[in-house]
């Protein structure tokens, strides 16, 4: 999927992931809002829904603005903040449920992307696919329309939470798959 464009439309992001967003801009999080409010999305509520095209362009111009470092840094800070998968119990657990947690955040004309009851996740805005590797590897395929920079905060911050005690999380992005240069999916490896 490309960068920065959802490929259908009246998709939605909730309110608690872009204060994430926001939160994790830390000495730019005012230049966050301004940029957010530029783009339509204004007195940013928790529980409340906003267009995701709309937050999709937003952090456009802040990472054009901002570089990939604060892009990095925000992704980290999602997990704090937005809706979350219960059960999580290890490292692998954590890491295939950025894919649930990505669609329990979203939702298209209204309905949710994700429903708990079924296990079910609707289509329609990409995935962070987990395949584990071994027993200290694994790597997750993503094919959403964030910058893979932020998508690398988000797997290293999962990871490190839920890391093995005393293990040490190593995550590289690899170089013949990414989306900044146009291909479908950027692949990242998770060693602990």
């Amino acid at each position: 999927m490309e960068q920065y464009r959802f490929e259908v439309q009246k998709i939605e992001v909730n309110g608690a992931t872009i204060l994430a967003f926001v939160n994790g801009m830390g000495v730019f999080k005012k230049k966050a809002i301004e940029i957010l409010s530029s783009h339509g999305i204004n007195d940013i509520q928790p529980d409340e829904w906003y267009p995701a095209q709309s937050y999709l362009n937003a952090f456009k111009a802040i990472s054009e603005k901002l570089g990939d470092k604060v892009v990095r840094q925000m992704g980290k800070n999602i997990p704090k903040s937005a809706k979350w998968p219960s059960g999580i119990k290890d490292i692998e657990s954590a890491l295939a449920s950025i894919d649930i947690a990505y669609h329990i955040n979203h939702r298209k004309n209204g309905k949710p992307l994700f429903d708990p009851d079924t296990g079910k996740i609707e289509e329609g805005i990409g995935h962070y696919r987990f395949e584990k590797i071994d027993d200290h590897s694994a790597k997750i395929i993503c094919d959403s329309p964030y910058p893979c920079d932020f998508d690398m905060g988000i797997i290293e911050a999962v990871a490190n939470k839920f890391r093995p005690q005393g293990k040490t999380v190593k995550i590289t992005h690899e170089e013949n798959a990414c989306r900044k240069r146009g291909d479908k999916a950027c692949t990242y490896i998770i060693t602990w």
